[in-house]
């Protein structure tokens, strides 16, 4: 029988994070975070910081919790009517589960990039248009049109797209289409910038492109990335966490989580001894 196999989530023994999960210059903060579907626990006591202006990947097996973790961070498993989420996560200094918390302004500031491009059923100007207006960050035409044209540029689109912003978003390509998610969710001047295996679902050339994206990003923004694929965490995070059937098992520099993993899980997944 392997470590994995005996691997109990709910010891309290195996819930201690090996490593640093702590930053010196947190953005988020997260404290004995768990997240139960119905009676299922899916999380267990996770503590995590993510830090300003650097991007943590979240890495391990289909099914450990990596990206119901990285959704507590927004409030998007508040969607799902049967998740209960507990713990303390802050961004700065604010509890962003107070009962006295809008979620709106709360997914403008913790934007989110997800796993399949999904721009909206419209035009290439009104898909990054949409979120500022409702929020009230643009008042004339051309404010709209400043906003559009900044975010098209930070998301390394808009010379593709300059000359038929009214077409519709959905006819781009597949990585462009991220992109111009990418460029949406900048849109509203976000603070953090989730992304949830962002790069799944594209091609070689257009996975690069995401992922020069996200180096350029984190100059001016915090970035949790959920990845299936290691190489990826290696190429665009400074920092790496491993979870395993729920619980955070070890957070560490990339290139040492890679090369000197402190716990044995560790060591067998990145050597591909499961997962």
């Amino acid at each position: 029988m392997s470590d994995s196999d005996k691997f109990d989530p709910t010891d309290p023994n195996t819930q201690k994070t090996v490593g640093n999960p702590l930053s010196q210059n947190p953005r988020m903060t997260c404290r004995d975070v768990d997240v139960f579907y119905a009676g299922e626990q899916a999380i267990f006591n996770v503590s995590l910081d993510i830090g300003k202006n650097e991007v943590i990947a979240l890495i391990g097996p289909s099914g450990c919790g990596k990206s119901t973790f990285l959704r507590c961070l927004n409030r998007m498993n508040d969607t799902i009517d049967i998740c209960r989420v507990s713990g303390e996560i802050k961004l700065d200094d604010m509890n962003i589960y107070d009962p006295a918390i809008d979620v709106v302004p709360l997914r403008a500031q913790v934007g989110m990039v997800f796993q399949k491009p999904n721009p909206f059923p419209k035009s290439i100007y009104d898909n990054i248009a949409y979120g500022p207006k409702i929020h009230g960050m643009a008042r004339t035409r051309t404010e709209t049109d400043e906003i559009v044209e900044m975010s098209l540029r930070k998301a390394g689109l808009w010379d593709e797209v300059k000359d038929r912003l009214d077409q519709p978003g959905t006819g781009l390509s597949g990585g462009q289409q991220q992109r111009l998610c990418i460029a949406r969710t900048i849109a509203v001047k976000p603070e953090v910038i989730l992304m949830d295996e962002p790069c799944s679902a594209l091609d070689p050339i257009a996975t690069s492109i995401i992922e020069d994206l996200i180096h350029e990003l984190r100059t001016q923004y915090t970035i949790a990335i959920v990845t299936h694929s290691m190489q990826q965490a290696s190429r665009v995070s400074q920092r790496t966490a491993y979870f395993h059937l729920g619980v955070l098992i070890e957070v560490g520099q990339t290139d040492q989580l890679f090369t000197r993993p402190l716990h044995k899980l560790t060591q067998d997944y990145i050597t591909g001894r499961f997962g």
